[in-house]
């Protein structure tokens, strides 16, 4: 019988776990939002997420492993993301694992979240064909902003990094001050189909600037200062939605740049894979496809159940790392910030 593994998820609002055979088979996959207990606080309130990770991880393991068809004897490894990521979440999916692991004699592996998303791209049947390393991952999440060659399983090289905001953090930020509510980026990018995008010329930070780095605060101040400038009533639709055209139209425009960029700095990458909440855009998906077509390389786009935190890129880590040999002492720590460089250093830990 295949290998499987079952991936555990709670770096953040979403409490997750999924089983999946090691040819890629999806046995089971459940995720718990919790975006009705952060709501009202117009943001992720990380002891609320760390309270609801405890509450519902048991019961979703055993549903999942249930829906799957398994139990603890059947896996061959159980892997937990243990960073980055917000660390009360971090130290409930990881005891959970570890704890499940001596339990059922099994190898825990502690998963990298952002590794988890550079390695979607491999899972079968998500594209025609499973990109070859090296490729580019372009993630666009509420935390981060990162240009990455992927070299293999392990081995990274960052090619850039925001210097302030993070892309997802933006948008946002720039929806609340449009008066839409939380989450902001699905919100936003619908009122922009209402707008005019060439309304506003607002800055594109760093476009045409050599390298790979992001910055958008510069983006978001300019926002502030234009939504300021309406005076204190709510901001009428059309203007609003022009806004949020502009604003999606510099952030598209600063991410089209950043990607060529990174094709002349590492012309030899098969295809390139965009993952983290925002690459659910559109707008974005749209012009990042044509520029890869013009480059010749294939645009790996994962359905926005796999963009946003889920278990399945936990598990299939998971998988890739058990293939290579790598797994962890049960001594190995939650790392609420875990460059993706780091790995490499590290070898097995």
């Amino acid at each position: 019988m295949s290998q499987i593994v079952l991936g555990i998820e709670s770096s953040c609002d979403e409490t997750a776990a999924a089983v999946l055979a090691a040819d890629g088979r999806i046995l089971s996959e459940l995720v718990l939002s919790q975006i009705a207990d952060h709501a009202p606080w117009g943001g992720v309130v990380p002891e609320i997420a760390a309270r609801a990770h405890l509450a519902a991880l048991a019961e979703m393991v055993r549903a999942a492993l249930r829906e799957a068809g398994v139990g603890y004897a059947d896996l061959d490894a159980i892997a937990a993301t243990a960073g980055p990521g917000l660390i009360g979440g971090l130290l409930v999916g990881t005891g959970f694992a570890k704890g499940a692991a001596i339990a059922a004699g099994r190898p825990y592996i502690a998963i990298n979240h952002l590794e988890a998303h550079a390695l979607t791209a491999r899972l079968p049947g998500l594209s025609a064909a499973q990109p070859q390393f090296p490729y580019l991952l372009l993630l666009l999440s509420g935390g981060h902003s990162q240009c990455v060659v992927v070299e293999g399983v392990g081995r990274y090289r960052k090619l850039g990094t925001t210097l302030d905001d993070a892309v997802g953090e933006a948008f946002d930020k720039t929806a609340k001050l449009l008066g839409l509510p939380y989450p902001g980026g699905p919100a936003l990018e619908a009122l922009a189909r209402e707008g005019d995008a060439s309304a506003y010329p607002l800055p594109r930070p760093l476009l045409h600037r050599a390298g790979c780095d992001f910055s958008f605060s510069g983006l978001k101040t300019a926002v502030a200062q234009l939504v300021a400038a309406q005076g204190s009533a709510a901001l009428p639709r059309l203007l609003a939605a022009s806004i949020a055209a502009s604003f999606q139209a510099a952030v598209t425009d600063i991410l089209a740049d950043r990607l060529a960029n990174a094709f002349a700095l590492r012309p030899d990458v098969s295809a390139v894979i965009i993952a983290g909440g925002v690459a659910a855009n559109t707008a974005i998906r749209t012009r990042l496809d044509s520029l890869c077509a013009a480059q010749g390389k294939t645009l790996i786009a994962p359905p926005l159940r796999l963009c946003t935190d889920n278990a399945v890129m936990v598990a299939w880590a998971g998988v890739e790392r058990l293939r290579a040999g790598l797994t962890d002492p049960l001594t190995a720590p939650c790392k609420p910030r875990w460059p993706l460089e780091e790995l490499a250093r590290e070898g097995v830990r």
